[in-house]
């Protein structure tokens, strides 16, 4: 196998030890043994080694597998060991028959006998060494396959934005070379599609390759089939001498189309979810009516554990594994929307990373100078005055930071309600008070923690989005100010003036940054740092790279605005389709509610009004008559006492609890990919749960 080198700069290994290579080395005798040259198996490891950028070579990496894989079996196998010995030597479990069949000879008798403990035995520790090795050695050649296709992903979907930036500054006036360089360097915008294209100018640049033979090999390399596709369609283009910029508008065009059709299947698979979802969320609400059913047989062997089982355990596996399967085909936006200057100014480079006490430039500088210094002090009061003046405005560009208060608050409270006695401190407690206690214990954490959260986050994404909002119309009137004859910056500030909205007001703020000696670009960037979202920065990386090569960018900027109006298109599509799967998921909670309510009230409360009556005439015929013939209420009497009413109550109303807060959870990452937008959901859904189950009780 040949050496595989990741010629990006990967990240190797990702983060084993030195001590990992000694291993390696190792059990290479053994890789040797095992895997020849032409071994399909290592061959197809060193093509996932190369696509998830690893620079491991496929001998040193199984050889290191071979050994992780050798030292976990050891481990389970000794394991496997002392447990076959304790369940089969000690007696615990009895092996007096094994097979089943006679034996007619003693001696074959005797000779059974005296090995049936130590092959049952070794048996045990030869499974649990055959799983350990299977662990260990699977999960370590696992890796490169789950990075590749991460990659894969990623690739996937921002190819369609990477062409249309490349017919862009195709366009624009860029040859085939510096469309490549500048794909390459946009890795902050385009992600795992600039890497790909880095691989290919640095093996031009570093191993003297000729550009198109280093076009074919990263074709061959790239994880991604579509833009292998693209690499190999490119390279017929450079070889034939054929016009480039129709042929990146044609793909453009067809990878616009592609997102659509991807976006399509992806919808009618979560359509698909969401019919799922209601078998599975109905399916413990199944379950506990047949139990409760069951609880009322004497002879039934259901228990309060089972009960227990299904509803805090059962529910909560049912939501966490329908949503990591929703999870699985739910496409958050990869990049987190920052652009960096380059070498140009490193006023910018770290603006995505500053922390709560980072004061920005000034850090750079103190200790140097006492006036830096001061600088630092003063900067340091003046952002904390700042934040107190405006604190609002602090949560809303920080909505996680609200958990620095609430947390805390929501433990105060909670303690002081268990410390003056205003909260149930026993599980029997628990029963006497059910909804009280519940509330102190869970929605009022609920109530503290997640409303601030959801309010300053949805504050937070919509006062980000509104400067998109106009973004297609708005790049449209920069085209066509730009068609007229105006340069970019006057265009922006035509624009200005005659549109209102948010974008508008960034279009004249740029305007004037660059009329008090900010460059253009650095003025864009700052504009695209303040609002990070991935769409606009793609759109922010387009205009920034061909300002620099010309003023006249009219059909640059129209390629930005059809770009943006796809993606429009996408979004609108998205939000119509998932607007029907988040209506199911609430309206099966709302009959997974109404079902446990009417069971609580017309069933287990008759059923133990019934049996309480049955038994008070039951005594009263005893004390006249002399105990004869009761035996139909002692029957009635006796299907009641199975059923414990406070401790079902208690049982019914977490199981509504527990399944409103995931199926808000679930809602909201149906909605948006992100599990915080599902907060406002669990919160709506689950007061619902607490003022229904209020009235029933």
């Amino acid at each position: 196998m040949s050496l595989q080198t990741d010629s990006s700069g990967g990240s190797g290994s990702g983060g084993l030890s030195g001590g990992s290579d000694v291993l390696g080395e190792t059990f290479y005798p053994l890789y040797d043994w095992l895997f020849s040259d032409d071994s399909e198996f290592a061959g197809d490891v060193e093509t996932k080694l190369a696509q998830a950028r690893m620079t491991d070579t496929v001998e040193l990496y199984l050889s290191r597998a071979l050994g992780i894989g050798f030292i976990s079996g050891l481990a389970l196998w000794l394991l496997g060991l002392l447990l076959g010995y304790t369940l089969f030597a000690t007696g615990i479990i009895q092996v007096d028959e094994i097979l089943g069949f006679p034996v007619s000879s003693d001696l074959v008798l005797q000779i059974i006998d005296t090995l049936r403990i130590p092959a049952l035995v070794f048996f045990t520790g030869l499974v649990f060494g055959s799983i350990g090795f299977a662990i260990g050695f699977g999960s370590l050649v696992a890796i490169p396959y789950s990075r590749a296709s991460t990659r894969r992903r990623q690739i996937n979907m921002l190819l369609t934005d990477s062409v249309s930036f490349m017919y862009a500054l195709s366009v624009g006036g860029l040859n085939q070379l510096e469309i490549i360089e500048a794909m390459a360097q946009a890795d902050d915008t385009y992600g795992e599609v600039a890497k790909e294209f880095q691989s290919i100018v640095k093996e031009t640049e570093y191993f003297d390759i000729d550009y198109r033979t280093a076009i074919r090999k990263q074709a061959l390399e790239t994880p991604s089939d579509e833009l292998s596709q693209f690499l190999t369609d490119m390279l017929s283009i450079v070889n034939s001498g054929g016009d480039m910029e129709s042929f990146l508008e044609d793909k453009k065009e067809k990878h616009m189309r592609t997102a659509k059709q991807e976006q399509e299947l992806t919808l009618e698979t979560l359509e698909l979810f969401g019919e799922m979802y209601m078998t599975l969320s109905l399916f413990p609400l199944l379950l506990i009516i047949i139990m409760v059913v069951m609880q009322m047989i004497p002879q039934a062997s259901v228990t309060n554990t089972m009960l227990y089982m299904t509803v805090y355990a059962l529910i909560p596996l049912t939501g966490v594994g329908f949503l990591i399967m929703v999870s699985t085909v739910k496409e958050d936006e990869p990049g987190d929307g920052y652009l960096s200057m380059g070498d140009t100014d490193d006023r910018l480079e770290n603006q995505g990373d500053q922390g709560l006490l980072d004061l920005g430039l000034i850090e750079k500088f103190t200790g140097d100078h006492s006036v830096f210094d001061r600088i630092k002090n003063r900067e340091g009061t003046y952002e904390t005055m700042e934040v107190l003046q405006k604190p609002h405005i602090f949560f809303r560009d920080n909505p996680l930071f609200t958990l620095a208060l609430t947390v805390p608050a929501s433990l105060v409270i909670v303690t002081t309600a268990m410390m003056n006695g205003s909260a149930p401190t026993s599980w029997d407690g628990l029963l006497e008070n059910a909804v009280w206690g519940t509330f102190i214990y869970v929605y009022v954490p609920l109530y503290v923690i997640a409303i601030p959260l959801s309010v300053f986050r949805e504050w937070n994404v919509r006062h980000r989005n509104s400067v998109v909002s106009q973004l297609s119309e708005d790049l449209r009137k920069l085209s066509s100010s730009n068609d007229t004859g105006l340069t970019l910056l006057e265009s922006l500030k035509a624009v200005s003036d005659t549109t209102s909205g948010k974008l508008a007001r960034e279009f004249e703020m740029m305007h004037t940054k660059v009329n008090y000696g900010t460059s253009l670009k650095q003025a864009l960037i700052e504009f695209n740092n303040k609002y990070h979202i991935p769409r606009l920065a793609r759109t922010t990386r387009l205009i920034t790279e061909a300002q620099e090569a010309s003023n006249q960018i009219s059909d640059v900027l129209r390629t930005a605005a059809r770009a943006s109006e796809n993606h429009d298109d996408i979004e609108r599509e998205r939000k119509s389709r998932t607007r029907m799967q988040v209506v199911i998921i609430i309206m099966t909670f709302m009959t997974v509610l109404a079902v446990i309510a009417i069971l609580k009230t017309q069933f287990i409360d008759t059923m133990a009004g019934l049996g309480e009556s049955t038994g008070g005439a039951e005594s009263s015929s005893a004390g006249t008559a002399g105990g004869g013939g009761g035996g139909g209420g002692l029957s009635d009497a006796n299907l009641s006492e199975n059923i414990d009413v406070n401790m079902l109550s208690v049982l019914f109303f977490h199981a509504v609890t527990m399944q409103a807060i995931l199926s808000g959870v679930i809602c909201g990452y149906i909605r948006d990919a992100d599990v915080l937008s599902g907060l406002k959901y669990a919160v709506i859904l689950a007061t619902i749960a607490l003022v229904g189950w209020t009235l029933v009780a």
